[in-house]
């Protein structure tokens, strides 16, 4: 099944210079790579979800009110 967003797009890819159809081609190339190709943690991927988990254990948490205010600081009026 194709979305109609990408049945859109696609419609239009037709339209656009050789070069960036090809650029777009490699695109959806990498990201098909990406569902194809099973990722592999590093050493590194799990000592940081041990971290996060450990974070969570603990209750280290951030509260509601603490992630509404930093989102608020950074809210566009």
């Amino acid at each position: 099944m194709i979305t109609k967003a990408l049945k859109d797009i696609l419609n239009r890819i037709e339209a656009w210079p050789e070069s960036a159809q090809d650029e777009a081609a490699a695109t959806l190339q990498a990201i098909e790579e990406e569902f194809l190709t099973p990722y592999t943690l590093s050493d590194e991927d799990r000592r940081a979800l041990e971290r996060s988990a450990d974070d969570v254990r603990q209750g280290r948490l951030a509260t509601d009110e603490a992630v509404q205010e930093v989102f608020g600081r950074f809210r566009r009026a």
